[in-house]
């Protein structure tokens, strides 16, 4: 395939990802000036009629679905050589798969996300279609404007019709998700296929491993100690080889979960006296950190206005490599000297970095009211093994997710309840779009109240 920068009025930015029949591009819509994500048959495929209709029939699907907990649909059209592309909504946050590159989640988020997932399928199954490839990379988070992220189904290169699907079929699925009646051609499917797949990827999301064959799984609860009978039971009732004894619903099977998942979240009082395992550095790295910004040559805090005409206000280093918005309440003292890399364990030197808070002074105390952010570069090593080693202690540790823009990858890590506060802390390796191994950007962000990570990560800037 010839590389082309505009398909009708998408302008293409970068591919996200190639399969076996088409790639996805991240395109701009100029038109409504907002990110879609662009499915293009692969050139190699144009001539195969029935690949064609099985494109198309993708397209037509997910359309059908008209779920917002399904990937939305948004245009279809044909390149000057033929080949058909359809425009969906494009999913900034990554997939689940994503989620577990730093291991299992906790146990009442695996459940949770779960359990969206099951309702993608059950919206699904409502509109007659059974997905028969549901797996982490498959479902996909989208951030919202208050913070959380919605969950997706996507990719129905391999899905029926439940009409269709009650006949005989051609096998279809990935290992480890794949139902015994996909396994083989003849036999007939329905939504409880989906539902096994739904079950695997729980199992994975709670163990970080991908089940055996049907029959042959792992009891959860030797991969993870923590793991309650009942949560094993309805895993275990969603892989049964025996459709007839699986969840009859996706529906039901997300109930369950929500259910597990709300008795498996701690109260506040027990995040209170629960303490994560720490791996080699906890709390003191927060002090670390700002030490270290405010022994650099020449630091000073610079009391920076108060009041700002707009609700985010723009900083940068001395150096002018990093430039970041902030909620201008945050923006009263500036600390834009640098820092030293060794604190997190990488080679030491002096790299760009600042700190920006409405109370400098109280950054290092974990339990304080402060609100800010701070900004470190890093030319050299992993800071991404670096981060994922950290562990607060005194904090409760609340989980990961992944965080995707068109310029930076990372995990987002979050801890609350530091030695009684009420404010969060969350943190993240930054990797750039694109394969670059450097720059790193390391990112800690303290809030008293409220949600701004994602729109203070979007304006990073960093040259």
């Amino acid at each position: 395939m010839h590389f082309v920068e505009q398909i009708g009025r998408y302008r293409l930015e970068r591919r996200l990802g190639t399969g076996a029949f088409g790639t996805v591009w991240l395109a701009h819509d100029d038109v409504l000036e907002a990110p879609v994500a662009v499915k293009v048959l692969a050139d190699n495929w144009a001539h195969r009629l029935d690949i064609v209709a099985r494109f198309l029939s993708e397209a037509r699907l997910l359309r059908r679905a008209d779920s917002n907990r399904v990937v939305q649909v948004y245009d279809i059209g044909e390149l000057p050589d033929g080949r058909p592309y359809f425009v969906m909504e494009y999913a900034d946050a990554g997939t689940l798969a994503d989620l577990l590159t730093s291991g299992p989640l906790p146990v009442s988020e695996a459940l949770r996300l779960t359990a969206l997932a099951a309702r993608g399928a059950a919206a699904l199954h409502k509109a007659g279609i059974v997905h028969r490839d549901i797996k982490p990379t498959n479902v996909l988070l989208r951030s919202a404007p208050d913070g959380s992220y919605r969950v997706l189904l996507a990719d129905l290169g391999l899905a029926k019709s439940l009409a269709q699907g009650s006949g005989l079929t051609l096998a279809a699925g990935s290992a480890g998700y794949q139902p015994p009646e996909q396994a083989q051609p003849g036999y007939g499917i329905d939504e409880r296929a989906d539902v096994y797949s739904l079950g695997a990827v729980g199992y994975e999301l709670l163990t970080g491993t991908v089940p055996g064959a049907p029959g042959q799984v792992v009891r959860p609860d030797r991969l993870r100690p923590d793991v309650s009978p009942e949560v094993q039971r309805a895993l275990f009732r969603a892989l049964e080889p025996d459709r007839e004894k699986r969840w009859p619903t996706a529906r039901e099977f997300a109930e369950e979960l929500e259910r597990l998942a709300a008795e498996a979240a701690p109260t506040r009082r027990q995040r209170k006296q629960r303490r994560p395992h720490s791996r080699h550095r906890s709390v003191a790295l927060m002090a670390g950190l700002f030490v270290v910004v405010a022994a650099g040559t020449g630091a000073v805090v610079l009391n920076l206005p108060s009041s700002s005409k707009s609700s985010d206000l723009r900083v940068k280093d001395s150096t002018g490599r990093i430039v970041a918005e902030v909620p201008a309440a945050w923006g009263r003292q500036l600390r834009d000297s640098g820092w030293n890399p060794q604190t997190l364990g990488l080679q030491s030197g002096h790299e760009p970095g600042l700190a920006v808070a409405d109370d400098l002074a109280k950054w290092p105390d974990l339990s304080a009211d402060v609100n800010g952010v701070f900004i470190g570069l890093s030319e050299h090593g992993s800071v991404t093994t670096e981060v994922d080693d950290i562990a607060h202690s005194g904090c409760h540790y609340d989980g990961s997710h992944a965080y995707a823009n068109a310029t930076w990858r990372g995990t987002i890590r979050t801890w609350s309840d530091c030695s009684g506060g009420t404010g969060t802390l969350s943190e993240t390796a930054l990797r750039m779009v694109g394969g670059a191994a450097q720059p790193q950007v390391y990112v800690q962000i303290r809030q008293h109240s409220g949600d701004a990570t994602s729109r203070i990560l979007r304006s990073l800037r960093v040259t």
